[in-house]
Formats: C-alpha cells, structure tokens, sequence
C-alpha cells in the first residue's frame, strides 16, 4: 500500500504543532545562539568550498528550489563561495539552462580563482560591486532578461538600511510563487551586542528591514512553516514567499 500521501499529511500536521512546543522551541534557540557564538555554521562545506550556512537551511534551500524550479538564483554576498556552487549545483540537477548570479562588493583573488575553476563555474556569474549600485542593478536586470522563474538569497551587509535597499531592488525581481530568502535575521534574537566588530545588531539587521518592507507591500508573505519545521535557522521570518 502506498502511504506517501498519509507520510506528508503526517508530517506537516507534525510540523504545525511545534509552535505549541515552548521548550522544543526554547531548546533549538538556546542551541542557535551558542552555536552562533561558536561560529558552528564556518565548519561546513559545499562541493569543495566553505558554504558558510547552517545545514538546516540548505535543506530548506533545497526543497524550495526544487519545488519552484527557479532558471535564475541571484544571490548578494558571495564570501568563500559555497552558496553560489550550492545554488549552481541545485541547478544542474534540474537541468535546463539555469544560472546563478553573485554579487559582493569584493570577491578576493582566492575566493574568485576557486569559484571560477569550479566545475559548476559555467552557470555562475560573478558580479563585483554593491548590491546597491545603480550600475549593478542595471547589470542583473539585464541578466534576467527572458528568465521565466526567479529567486533571491539576500546575505551581505546585514544592516537594516542596507537590507531595506536590497529588499526594494531585488524582491520585485522575484516571480509570483518564488522566494526571497533573507539570511541573518537571526541577529535580532542574539543578545545585544553579540557582533562588536560589525556595523549591525540587535534593532538594526535584516529582521527588522524584513518588517519594514513587509509593512509597504501584500506581494510577500513569510513561509512560517519553513522555520517551524527547521526549529534551527538563521532565517527566522526570512524566508518570503512571493503570492502575487
């Protein structure tokens, strides 16, 4: 007998029940912010290069791209270049002629050398400047000229200005039923001052400009189950879903 069907009902109604499960939830928080402190998510590597991502949100990142099927992935914050081979990899799986783009303000020799001599390298376009620019937007707009289906990973500057900008300039690019996934809104549940060295913290991060643009448009809508289900993410309320 084929019990797929009943394994997914199963599974989701499991899902939906978390969220009464306060010290489930109180737990996998608890893990998130020491393993944050401990830098848990630099020990993982994708295909050869440090991905730079919690295990739990690739498998998220897997199951949504192969559910929407995107033919463009535009990311910005390429760091060691593990996601864009992730997203690349993703790709070529489904086949077709699906293309990656990373953006970062500076992809150093190194970084670029290892992206570039990646097996992969031919679905992936490296776009060096501020995802902000006037002349970068212009770039990957053209770039996703005739693109049927597209997605956006938001992972640089994790200020709330600098997502905000991001948010505006990149989520219209979004097909209806595809996802914007902002990373690192993780950082308003950290303890304050948990980033002495960064330009961010808790009040000023990718969470709170996923707010603001939420309260300015009805085009989004946060995939709630995708946290619930994860339990561990640095993408609470960060995984949107585009609905019109």
């Amino acid at each position: 007998m084929d019990d797929h069907k009943q394994f997914l009902r199963e599974r989701q109604e499991r899902i939906r029940s978390y969220k009464e499960k306060i010290p489930f939830i109180d737990k996998g928080m608890e893990f998130l912010v020491e393993s944050l402190q401990e830098k848990y998510s630099y020990n993982f590597s994708w295909m050869g290069l440090p991905v730079i991502q919690y295990p739990q949100d690739l498998v998220a990142l897997q199951e949504i791209i192969f559910a929407t099927k995107p033919d463009l992935i535009i990311e910005t914050g390429v760091a060691r270049g593990g996601s864009v081979v992730f997203y690349a990899s993703m790709l070529e799986l489904l086949g077709g002629n699906g293309a990656v783009i990373g953006i970062d303000i500076d992809i150093r020799v190194h970084n670029r050398r290892r992206i570039v001599e990646h097996p992969l390298s031919h679905r992936i376009r490296l776009v060096e400047n501020s995802s902000v620019e006037s002349e970068t937007i212009e770039q990957v707009r053209r770039l996703a000229e005739g693109k049927q289906r597209i997605m956006v990973s938001l992972d640089s500057n994790h200020t709330h200005e600098h997502v905000l900008k991001e948010l505006q300039i990149y989520a219209p690019l979004v097909t209806p039923d595809c996802y914007c996934v902002v990373f690192d809104t993780v950082v308003e549940c950290m303890p304050k001052c948990s980033y002495p060295d960064r330009l961010w913290n808790k009040g000023d991060n990718p969470m709170t400009a996923v707010q603001e643009f939420l309260q300015s448009t009805d085009t989004f809508v946060v995939d709630r189950e995708v946290e619930q289900k994860l339990m561990i993410t640095a993408a609470p309320n960060g995984y949107l879903e585009r609905v019109k």
